[in-house]
């Protein structure tokens, strides 16, 4: 199999999460050309699949510049809805006993409900909401199944940086279907 048949599709995918979805086959070829390009320029200090998706990052990232549009500073307020969980779901720092602990564990979800389309629409939905560096590291953990190492070394994050990305990423999607997902209807 050759680097392009295993690696366009998730550069495609990746490159979303930068640039509007109509851009990004575009930005994903600009990063082949860039890696046949740089070929000669590769020192392997790091993994040709990090390497490679290093520069789709950068190209990205460079078109993401030019295509995006003013945002207004009261879009950027964080409220209580963008925490990754409720508050009311913890016992108060006064608990005689166990302070900042589950009031409430989550329900268990259906597997069957879990792996439905419909589910399954809502999860791609919410993580088009998440932060950029979340949704990145969630797309490449949870999508393209990527291991930690290749995450942070492709992103060039640290491992703590990662995990608290992917924990919040991951708590913010739990949170946007949870409703549906304990017998509520799809929003």
């Amino acid at each position: 199999m050759s680097l392009v048949e295993r690696h366009h599709r998730a550069m495609v995918r990746l490159a979303g999460a930068y640039v509007p979805s109509a851009v990004a086959e575009e930005v994903a070829q600009e990063a082949w050309i860039g890696v046949v390009k740089g070929l000669h320029k590769f020192e392997g200090r790091s993994s040709l699949k990090a390497w490679i998706f290093r520069i789709l990052i950068n190209c990205a990232q460079f078109r993401g510049l030019r295509e995006a549009r003013a945002v207004p500073f009261s879009a950027l307020e964080c409220d209580a809805q963008d925490r990754a969980v409720p508050e009311e779901r913890f016992l108060d720092a006064e608990h005689p006993r166990w302070p900042g602990h589950w009031a409430k564990y989550p329900e268990p979800w259906s597997d069957q409900r879990l792996i439905s389309n419909e589910t399954l629409a809502m999860v791609a939905n919410a993580m088009e909401g998440l932060p950029l560096t979340q949704r990145e590291v969630m797309r490449l953990r949870d999508v393209e199944g990527w291991t930690s190492a290749e995450v942070c070394e492709a992103l060039e994050i640290s491992e703590a940086n990662q995990r608290v990305l992917l924990h919040r990423a991951r708590s913010k999607v739990r949170r946007a279907i949870e409703p549906y997902m304990s017998g509520g209807e799809a929003p």
